[in-house]
Order: structure tokens, then sequence, then C-alpha cells
């Protein structure tokens, strides 16, 4: 595993030890889980993002889709 070092402020480093003893982690495990969690985000919004600029992905109107949903059989 490859060690990495930033600085961080006070506060943030407060706040993360405040975590890792509610966790019952270790400060690492804290900042680990935490770019894991925000690098997932990334590649959501990026997958999410693809999926609005591709032209054959239909544009569904909401009253439509409001309409349908609601529809009684």
């Amino acid at each position: 595993m490859t060690q990495v070092s930033a600085r961080l402020s006070d506060d943030l480093v407060k706040s993360i030890d405040e975590a890792a003893r509610t966790m019952h982690r270790s400060r690492a495990d804290i900042i680990r889980l935490a770019i894991e969690y925000y690098l997932d985000d990334i590649e959501d919004l990026r997958l999410a993002m693809d999926r609005l600029r591709d032209p054959a992905d239909p544009i569904l109107d909401w009253s439509e889709v409001r309409r349908d949903l609601l529809a009684k059989d």
C-alpha cells in the first residue's frame, strides 16, 4: 500500500478523529473510507452525465410519466 501525505486543517482533523472514535476505527481508516466514498460518488456522477449526454437515450416528459404512473388499469 502506498502512503500519501496531505495537510489538513485542525478542524478537519478534529472531525476525522471524532468520526474515528465513534466508529472505532483509525484516523487512516476514516480518511481512506471518505476518499473511497467520494470517488464512488464522482464515478456515479460521471455515469449520470454520460447518460444525459447520450442522444439515443429518450427524453421523458414528467407530466406523461406521472399520468401513466397514476393511471388506473
